[in-house]
C-alpha cells in the first residue's frame, strides 16, 4: 500500500534500481545498470522525493563543480504527477543552482511541456543563438 502522507523531499541518490524503475515509469529513455552504477555517484546534486520507502520523484544535477552543469533526471511517478511534485524538484534543484560559481553555464533539455515547468524557474530555450545537440551511444 502507498503512504498517502505528505511525500518525503530528500537530498539524496535513490538506489540505482529504484532510478532505473522510476526513469522507465516515467517515460524517460532507459538506461544501463551499468551506467547508472557509475554515474549516479557522480551527481554535482540530486533530490528524491517518496512516499514512506517508494520513490515517487527524483532530478539530479551533473557537472564540473565549478564551470558547467546540467539538470537532468527529473522524473515523477505517473500516478504522483499533477501535486506539484515537479515543482518541488524544481525548487530543490534551483535552490542548489543558486549556490554554484557566477557564470557557470547551466543547461538542460526539455521534452514537451516540461519546458514549461523549467520556463518557471528562470530556464530560456537557448536557439537562435545556439542549438542543443545529443549523441546517444
Amino acid at each position: 500500500m502507498i503512504n498517502s502522507a505528505q511525500p518525503e523531499i530528500r537530498q539524496e541518490l535513490p538506489s540505482v534500481e529504484d532510478y532505473l524503475a522510476l526513469r522507465q515509469e516515467a517515460g524517460l529513455s532507459p538506461m544501463s545498470i551499468e551506467g547508472a552504477s557509475a554515474g549516479l555517484p557522480n551527481s554535482a546534486f540530486a533530490v528524491t522525493v517518496y512516499a514512506g520507502e517508494l520513490l515517487v520523484g527524483m532530478g539530479r544535477v551533473i557537472g564540473d563543480g565549478g564551470c558547467f552543469f546540467q539538470v537532468t533526471d527529473i522524473a515523477v511517478k505517473p500516478s504522483f504527477q499533477g501535486r506539484g511534485l515537479g515543482k518541488t524538484i524544481m525548487g530543490e534543484i534551483r535552490a542548489f543552482l543558486d549556490s554554484v560559481p557566477e557564470k557557470a553555464y547551466i543547461s538542460l533539455i526539455a521534452d514537451g511541456e516540461a519546458a514549461k515547468l523549467y520556463a518557471k524557474f528562470g530556464f530560456e530555450p537557448v536557439m537562435p543563438a545556439s542549438q542543443g545537440m545529443f549523441l546517444r551511444r
